[in-house]
């Protein structure tokens, strides 16, 4: 009897389908340091938050639905070390909110995300990953929504010989306007062995549509197109990287603010942008190192350069110490400034020094 009881049991438990498993991971960095902030209007000298990456904490799961596809989900807020603030007033997964669907054919999400320009600049062109003095941030147009955008629908290719492509559309959600504010972005990315190649472009339409008595704003389309590779040599890294920016809003300043004073420096509607950059790995450390030209083609011909170089060393898997120094050549007016990876700076020099925690 009791074995019959055993297996009406295994024969129920089996008739019952299966529930799909769920994979939660939370994940972050927690990163402050000192920064040294020179050549402005007024030197500054403070502690602050996310200078070699921003401080972050972040939810991040799968399911799997079968048949070869799963959901997947990703809630990414950025805060201040220094003080316990969230970054921008107001929000809470102000870095990323996303969810989509990945099968064979590919990846779909949806929700803030970012570009995939500014994942060209960091990930692929810049030795200091957007970090540290030495970021390609101070230097590259990556403000505002050439980062991120909000509502957009994302689409990742499978790889295939070792080529993936990407698409990105972000609705602009004017009223009584399909384009205005609207942001379209790809990107076609190589990677084989120590080479990696990726091709970024980016158009962002910034119209603005009327609204009651106000008028619309006729601003038209701004453009960025950024090769980048890097090249693992064995002993070292080699960066390079080239962009074209065309348009109103191709190349706005990181510091808008007139940092120097006198005359307010013009955000370039037309300019080039050149990286050379190198990551020389010794023992537990790396030295990190670029310049960056600014070759702005507009009549106000308002070039830079930047020279940065920068040291990380390993502590542990999860724990780094951080130092790096950049200094911006500003040319008839530039207002290019030496910021990090949270802060877009307020002299054409900096020194910092910290440290960065992952978990």
């Amino acid at each position: 009897m009791k074995q019959g009881l055993i297996a009406a049991a295994l024969l129920a438990s089996a008739a019952v389908p299966a529930m799909a498993q769920t994979n939660v991971t939370i994940y972050g960095i927690i990163d402050a340091g000192l920064v040294r902030e020179m050549g402005g209007v007024s030197n500054n000298t403070k502690v602050t938050s996310g200078v070699g990456s921003t401080s972050r904490i972040g939810f991040r799961g799968t399911e799997d639905l079968g048949g070869g596809m799963s959901a997947l989900f990703l809630l990414e807020n950025g805060y201040k070390t220094d003080t316990g603030e969230v970054d921008s007033a107001g929000t809470i997964f102000n870095r990323q909110a996303f969810v989509g669907l990945k099968a064979a054919a590919g990846t779909v999400t949806l929700g803030r995300q970012y570009t995939p320009y500014y994942s060209t600049v960091s990930g692929y062109a810049d030795p200091f990953a957007a970090g540290l003095s030495g970021s390609a941030k101070n230097m590259f147009p990556t403000s505002g929504s050439n980062v991120r955008t909000s509502n957009t629908v994302k689409y990742l290719s499978p790889t295939v010989s070792g080529v993936t492509g990407e698409l990105a559309y972000s609705a602009g959600e004017q009223a009584g306007s399909a384009s205005a504010g609207r942001q379209i972005g790809g990107a076609l990315t190589y990677e084989v062995a120590k080479l990696a190649v990726r091709l970024a472009y980016n158009n962002r339409n910034n119209d603005v549509a009327a609204s009651g008595s106000v008028a619309a704003i006729s601003r038209g389309i701004g453009t960025n197109t950024l090769l980048a590779a890097n090249y693992n040599f064995g002993t070292f890294k080699g960066y390079a990287a080239y962009g074209i920016n065309k348009g109103f809003n191709s190349g706005p300043l990181a510091n808008s603010s007139n940092p120097y004073g006198g005359v307010r420096p013009t955000a370039s509607t037309d300019s080039r942008d050149a990286l050379l950059g190198v990551a020389l790995p010794i023992g537990r450390g790396t030295i990190l190192a670029s310049v960056i030209a600014k070759d702005d083609k507009t009549a106000f011909d308002q070039d830079a350069t930047q020279y940065a170089l920068g040291y990380t060393y390993a502590l542990s898997k999860r724990t780094t110490l951080y130092t790096s120094y950049g200094k911006i050549k500003n040319k008839r007016g530039a207002g290019y400034t030496v910021g990090n990876a949270t802060e877009a700076g307020s002299g054409d020099r900096a020194y910092n020094a910290g440290v960065r925690h992952s978990f």
